[in-house]
This record gives C-alpha cells, sequence and structure tokens, in this order.
C-alpha cells in the first residue's frame, strides 16, 4: 500500500508492467542457448543452410515493449538462399521464391512450379527441432506463419520463422521474407521496426518504453482484444512522434496518449516498417468501441491528475485503480 500517486505508479510499473528483469536475464540465456542448438543443424543431413549473421530478434520482447508477463520470445532464423529468385510483383504478402533444386533441402519443399512452399519449409524446421536437446520434453507445432516451442519448464514460448534475406529490391531496400500462413512469404523488415521505437524513445528523453508498455496493461486490462499489440504500439509511438517532447509524469503521457488513440484510431495508421501501409484492419464498430473506452478513461484520468495536483492522494489512487484494475496499489490510510 503507499501514500501517493508517484509511489503507486512506481509500485505499479515494477511489480505489474514492466518484465521482472531476472525473468528477462533468463529468458535471455534460455534464447541464446536454443540458437545455439539450432546453429548445428545448418547445412547437416539434407537440412537448409543457415546464416546466423541474418537471425533477427523481433517483436515486443526484443523492442523492449512487452509487459508483464512474458509469453513469447520471436526469433527470425537466416536460411541461405542458395541461388533462389523471388517475385514481388504479386504485392507485398504474396511473394513467390523460386528454389534451388540442386539443393535437396530446397527441392523437398518445392511446388511442382518451382516455387519454395513455406509450409514446407516451417515444418522441416518443426520436425528437426524436435530433436534440439534440451528442448526434447517440449511442445513443437507449427502455428501459421511460426513454429511454436512451448518449454515444459518455463512460462514463455520460442516462435521461430524462418527467412530469407533479399538483394537490395527495384526501391532500393533489402526484405527479410517470411512465411505469410498459406504457403507463399511476406516481406518484412523487424530491424526498421525497432530502430524507429529505440529512435523515438531516446528523442522523448526514454519516456516511450514504459508508456508502451503501460498501454499495453492497459488494454489488457479493457480486453480490448480487437486492438493487437503492434497496433497499439505503433499508435503511441505515433502519438510520442507528434510531442515535442512528453511529460517526465507517466500519468500525464498516459492520459495524453488515451486522448490521441481516441483521435486517431478511426483512421488509416500506417506500420513503422512502411510495407504493410494501413494496419488498421479493426471494423468500424470496434473502432467506435475502443474509443469510447479510451475517452472515456481519459476523463477518468484528467480528474484523478486534479486531484493529485490539490493532493487528494487517496482519491485520485483510487481512480487511477478503477483504469487499471485491482493491481493497482491501494492506497495506505
Amino acid at each position: 500500500m503507499v501514500k501517493t500517486v508517484d509511489s503507486a505508479f512506481n509500485e505499479f510499473m515494477r511489480d505489474h508492467v514492466n518484465l521482472d528483469p531476472d525473468v528477462v536475464a533468463r529468458a535471455r540465456k534460455s534464447r541464446d542457448n536454443l540458437l545455439e542448438n539450432i546453429a548445428e543443424f545448418s547445412d547437416r543431413e539434407g537440412f537448409f543452410r543457415l546464416h546466423d549473421e541474418f537471425n533477427v530478434h523481433f517483436g515486443s520482447f526484443a523492442r523492449k515493449t512487452k509487459c508483464r508477463e512474458l509469453d513469447d520470445i520471436d526469433l527470425m532464423l537466416g536460411v541461405s538462399g542458395g541461388g533462389a529468385t523471388y517475385s514481388s510483383l504479386r504485392g507485398w504478402n504474396q511473394v513467390e521464391i523460386y528454389g534451388n533444386p540442386d539443393i535437396p533441402a530446397q527441392k523437398e519443399c518445392m511446388n511442382d512450379d518451382g516455387t519454395l512452399n513455406s509450409i514446407k519449409v516451417t515444418n522441416k524446421f518443426k520436425d528437426r527441432l524436435n530433436s534440439v536437446r534440451d528442448y526434447f520434453r517440449s511442445d513443437i507445432r507449427r502455428n501459421g506463419e511460426a513454429v511454436v516451442l512451448n518449454l515444459v519448464s518455463r512460462p514463455w514460448s520460442f516462435d521461430i520463422v524462418p527467412c530469407f534475406y533479399t538483394v537490395p529490391d527495384f526501391d532500393g531496400r533489402s526484405y527479410y521474407l517470411i512465411p505469410n500462413g498459406e504457403g507463399g512469404w511476406k516481406k518484412t523488415d523487424p530491424k526498421m521496426d525497432r530502430d524507429h521505437v529505440t529512435t523515438t524513445n531516446t528523442d522523448k528523453n526514454g519516456r516511450v518504453l514504459e508508456l508502451i508498455r503501460l498501454c499495453k496493461k492497459w488494454n489488457k486490462e479493457k480486453k480490448a482484444k480487437t486492438i493487437s499489440s503492434y497496433l497499439l504500439e505503433t499508435l503511441i509511438v505515433n502519438f510520442a512522434d507528434s510531442q515535442v517532447m512528453l511529460d517526465p509524469d507517466i500519468g500525464v503521457r498516459f492520459k495524453d496518449a488515451l486522448h490521441y488513440i481516441a483521435d486517431n484510431i478511426m483512421n488509416p495508421v500506417i506500420d513503422m516498417k512502411r510495407i504493410q501501409g494501413n494496419i488498421n484492419d479493426l471494423s468500424f464498430q470496434n473502432r467506435l468501441i475502443l474509443r469510447e473506452k479510451a475517452l472515456a478513461d481519459y476523463k477518468e484520468a484528467v480528474n484523478a491528475l486534479a486531484l493529485e495536483y490539490v493532493s487528494e492522494h487517496e482519491k485520485a489512487i483510487r481512480i487511477w485503480g478503477k483504469i487499471f484494475g485491482g493491481a493497482f496499489p491501494v492506497y495506505e490510510r
């Protein structure tokens, strides 16, 4: 229990929003151990030649924007193209890779027209992961674009995505090609996401990452499952980019972010990678629902901040508790 709003937020962020540093350290060690094991697959017994220089730690864990609890860690594993070519004439998410039939692993994963089937590729990774030492008792399955490795003794799983790295495209950019979940491939560039978030956080005096995590915690509490983590994160980064500076008070930042969400959730939201275009795929009705949730809590936050300003900390903390739920600290009398 606490006496001030500042101490309440400090405790809430430490114990319920930010990842436990010990968990993060164990997760990184586990991730590195897994990558060492997978590196041994390379070009052995009919498997692909791997290029670890094209491995990518991606997703919210890599961007340091994941809030508790740590449930998954995303990894992209670089695969050698070996002379394969690709065509993206059908769009960024309908890329065709034409495999090299002289490479046995690629030949096994080809369709009749010579294109590389991403489902077959991920299944090949899935089968090989069954032999990884230290993970032999884990549940391994393919889930859309990734191979999911659920660990027996850890609360987190690994989402493992095979990828190819391209030469510069017609636009001068190189891309990572990953499974699109339908047998084809799609372009991505997670490093651009990560660099954008890092740059914005640096420009705003390190006040963006914890704001993103707090907004994700709010999203979980409100059970606003209609909005994806990546869409919400992009909205908050866009909000930060639109500001000259961010307030040092996390409550003020959160209040302003809610106002931005309410003002912008009805509009297109362009992905940070500048590949997908508009990522706001919410229905009109769901946009309205999220807008109303953000507006309602924005008004509550305004009231809480006004009460804090006149030192009515108990009343202010009670309002923040309504916004964030039962995990928010209670005022100590």
